[in-house]
């Protein structure tokens, strides 16, 4: 009787077992039918921009890291232009920065400017230069100072009366949290010297009816993105709270992007005009009066992602909003 007893609770422990099983089955079944991808676009074009306010560079590839996108040795916006108090500087001080070409060739990075001779800096900083704590949005970043020589073409670029220094992040440096300057990110979030994402996405579409607003035309370079799309209505991209690019990259929507004076930096001269696009931006792009505390008097144009899910980016690939 106690044996018979002993195998009906293992039976039924087994059966419970069993339907519990069988109900997350089903759970997760349901969720993943739930989830659907509708084509929103394509992608167009590709930015990455090793230094922080420089020129980007196109690519038809790259690699999309918790951290922004990489090809081969270059990572975007890990150099940093930093005044002697080690604060950071931007084209919103010094508009020539954009005219700074930066590539990658054996092991070097390549800093090319009008009327200046090219630079080399290695990768792989000697472990002999300073480690320096820097400040990003006053948020401290810190970076590996890439040299006397770095510093002083730098300076001479810009014509400046300060000394400027150029900094490197390395892996294993403390990444920064943007939630301390926006309300809106995570504990979880990291950067290390973009302004607050490792990723911006705009549409073609959204800076076409920008320009129909404008007496002066600008282009896509104005705005810095890292991902630009195709194929979709103006704003569209306000409203994809998570895509997935191609097969693997997953990204997830954290904020609009406010825009600043940069914006008004000429990208072939490096002339700063304060005005457009900046004032059009604002008589029809401001945020609701909910969240005007936020983001003030800043207009809203593209959009900030954190990854999800790394992999491949290419041109050409296609877009997918994605819903439950």
């Amino acid at each position: 009787m106690e044996t018979v007893s002993k195998h009906r609770t293992l039976l039924l422990c087994v059966a419970g077992l069993g339907a519990t099983v069988a109900v997350t089955c089903l759970f997760l079944s349901r969720r993943r039918k739930k989830r659907q991808l509708r084509r929103v676009g394509e992608v167009s074009q590709l930015f990455l921009y090793p230094v922080k306010s420089c020129r980007g560079i196109p690519l038809q590839e790259a690699e999309c890291k918790e951290y922004g996108l990489k090809k081969d040795q270059l990572r975007d916006r890990h150099w940093l232009v930093v005044k002697e108090d080690k604060v950071y500087v931007t084209a919103r001080q010094e508009p020539r920065l954009v005219l700074i070409t930066a590539t990658c060739d054996k092991g070097h990075l390549t800093l090319g400017a009008p009327e200046m001779d090219d630079l080399q800096i290695p990768l792989n900083l000697p472990k002999t230069n300073a480690v320096l704590t820097c400040k990003v949005h006053g948020n401290e970043v810190q970076g590996r100072d890439c040299g006397a020589e770095a510093s002083d073409w730098m300076t001479s670029f810009l014509k400046s009366s300060q000394t400027y220094r150029l900094v490197c992040f390395e892996d294993q440096m403390k990444l920064r949290n943007p939630k301390n300057e926006y309300p809106l990110y995570t504990e979880d979030d990291q950067v290390a010297y973009p302004d607050l994402a490792p990723l911006l996405l705009l549409s073609e579409a959204s800076l076409g009816h920008l320009n129909t607003k404008l007496e002066k035309k600008v282009s896509i370079r104005n705005f810095r993105p890292n991902i630009v799309i195709s194929g979709c209505e103006a704003f569209a991209e306000d409203t994809w709270k998570e895509i997935q690019i191609g097969c693997q990259v997953t990204l997830k929507r954290v904020m609009p992007c406010p825009r600043c004076i940069l914006t008004t930096v000429d990208p072939n001269t490096g002339i700063i005009n304060m005005k457009e696009p900046l004032e059009t931006l604002r008589s029809y792009r401001l945020c609701d009066q909910v969240d005007r505390e936020v983001y003030k008097s800043s207009p809203l144009f593209g959009q900030f992602l954190k990854v999800l899910r790394r992999g491949t980016l290419r041109v050409g690939d296609p877009v997918y909003k994605i819903t439950y």
